[in-house]
């Protein structure tokens, strides 16, 4: 339920706040006075699309500001999927800035204009003189029918979910057996050659970086030899660095009777010695052997490039090809001896199947038995309100056992609701009815039915009795008064005896302030109420005006008292 409304720079709203009763709430006020402008407001923080032409000149921003009582577990759970915290109040704000910027919030918790949708969709229903989007598709026609005929529908909705579930297992077993038997042998084929492939190639950890490091070698070959020789010759040629060793270990000999430190010396000088000779024979030993075979080196590039082709196969490295290997193995083992469990697997979908079809069987009945009488009922609302031979039929797609294998969480085929207003014309679907009148008294006579069931907790109607006055508008009243027992509204009208009936009336009115206008909401109580009924009426705020708006007070007060 809407529980209040705050607008800031909304056209020529420069600030009006709204607090919305439980039942019906109308708003009146001459035209041209702004009752859209609240409407556009309120369709704004719902999530529609924002025009910056909607903000007050002058101004920089707009804002609207609605909280609403919503404990619904649908409406908390996809706050919790949104990752936001559901409390009492529910309060949603967004603002529009002159450059185009746009702030979105649920609970303070900013959310895009999509994720805005989807949970105001489970908050108020919009209904205008031509905007009916919702019972226009067909999709929510048949979610409609579903909230009508409740529990039966349902029962066999959740033995469907149960069956397609089921149905979804078996098939991806019976994918992993790699489908029919032609399948099956080309996959077996395939799998076949990829061991053989991997197997063949004798793979060994580290047997790439030690190709990689020989192929440095053989591309570094004369570089790495003339390293290797000067380094042999400045340790051990003539006057090198162990002829110098030698030469300082003797010097200190002949002092190492003076101190055994002078010893020690010596003798770490001989073993450097040692040391650097056996270097300088590794170097040479080391450059004798660099002389590469061709052939080896192109035996190494070859194997090189083939560890590069099987790792762009099956995986970056020995230890992931190893893997592949493995699964491989095990789906051929699988495949190979398949034929059995496939034929059992197959069985079991045919069997899944004839149950999806029986059951979405079931339901199409079960609609069928809620839409006759719905239909009924709702021609009957249409009559009180003034349509002469309105005729309105769900018609059902037929489907076959053939259409099974596509059910879906809300069975097979669909439904498509039917209306025509004046005798003798046929029935068209209801995106094709051109009158808004005869579309605005039908959704009216669809919620008067659905209110009871519907989880929607507010619609909201715009002019939804225009064209209408007399009796039919009493009637309307009187319908609008049933429903809002059940369901909060929100309405435009400009009908005495509708705005006769509101549990709270907001009259909208424009003044003009140092040259600027301003549109002005104000609550009509007491005297104030009469006088805006009176007007209504006819203008006339004369004594007889005002003694026919107390008369209408009086019936509908009546008429609601008789509802309790």
């Amino acid at each position: 339920m809407l529980k209040s409304l705050e607008i800031t720079n909304v056209a020529l709203i420069g600030k009006a706040s709204l607090q919305f009763a439980p039942g019906l709430n109308v708003l009146s006020g001459e035209t041209g006075a702004g009752k859209s402008v609240i409407l556009d407001s309120i369709d704004f923080v719902l999530g529609a699309k924002a025009d910056r032409s909607m903000i007050r000149s002058g101004e920089d921003h707009c804002l609207v500001r609605a909280e609403f009582a919503a404990r619904d577990e649908r409406v908390e759970a996809l706050l919790s999927e949104l990752d936001i915290e559901p409390e009492e109040t529910l309060i949603l704000s967004r603002r529009l800035s002159a450059d185009g910027r746009s702030a979105l919030k649920i609970n303070g918790v900013t959310v895009t204009a999509a994720m805005l949708r989807r949970l105001t969709a489970l908050l108020v229903d919009v209904h205008g003189q031509s905007e009916h989007f919702y019972l226009l598709k067909e999709s929510n026609q048949l979610r409609l029918l579903d909230e009508v005929a409740g529990a039966p529908v349902r029962e066999e909705k959740q033995a469907l979910e149960g069956l397609l579930a089921k149905r979804k297992d078996i098939l991806t077993a019976r994918e992993k057996l790699g489908g029919d038997e032609g399948t099956r042998e080309r996959r077996l084929d395939v799998l076949k050659f990829q061991i053989e492939e991997i197997e063949n190639a004798a793979l060994k950890e580290g047997e790439e970086e030690e190709l990689l490091a020989f192929r440095e070698r053989v591309r570094h070959a004369e570089r790495i030899l003339e390293g290797l020789t000067a380094a042999r010759q400045a340790l051990s040629e003539d006057g090198g660095a162990a002829d110098a060793l030698r030469l300082a270990a003797r010097s200190l000999s002949q002092i190492a009777r003076f101190g055994d430190e002078y010893a020690a010396l010596a003798e770490r000088l001989e073993n450097a010695a040692a040391e650097v000779e056996d270097v300088a024979g590794g170097a040479e030993d080391a450059a004798d052997a660099l002389d590469i075979d061709e052939r080896e080196a192109e035996r190494a590039e070859a194997r090189l490039d083939e560890l590069k082709a099987l790792k762009r196969k099956y995986g970056g490295s020995v230890k992931e090809m190893t893997a592949f290997l493995e699964a491989a193995k095990r789906e051929y083992d699988l495949l190979s001896d398949s034929d059995e469990q496939f034929a059992r697997l197959t069985a079991q979908l045919e069997e899944t199947e004839d149950a999806v079809y029986a059951v979405c069987m079931r339901l199409d009945e079960a609609r069928k038995k809620a839409a006759e009488g719905f239909c009924a009922r709702v021609e009957e609302e249409l009559g009180s309100l003034n349509m002469r031979a309105p005729r309105f039929e769900i018609a059902f797609r037929r489907f076959t056992r053939e259409d099974a294998p596509h059910a879906t969480r809300e069975g097979l085929g669909g439904v498509t609701f039917l209306f025509s207003a004046n005798a003798g014309e046929p029935l068209k679907e209801l995106g094709k009815i051109i009158s808004g009148g005869e579309m605005s008294r039908f959704m009216l006579a669809v919620k008067a039915q659905l209110s009871s069931v519907d989880r929607i907790g507010t619609y909201i109607f715009d002019e939804i009795d225009a064209g209408i006055g007399g009796r039919t508008a009493r009637t309307v009243a009187e319908k609008f008064c049933r429903i809002a027992r059940h369901v909060q509204i929100v309405a435009v009208s400009h009908l005495a005896q509708i705005a006769s009936f509101a549990d709270r009336e907001f009259v909208i009115e424009k003044e003009e302030t140092d040259g600027r206008t301003f549109t002005r909401i104000r609550e009509a109580e007491g005297d104030a109420r009469i006088e805006e009924i009176a007007r209504l009426i006819g203008g006339d705020q004369g004594e007889a005006a005002r003694r026919h708006a107390e008369e209408l007070l009086q019936t509908a007060s009546a008429y609601k008292n008789s509802l309790s």
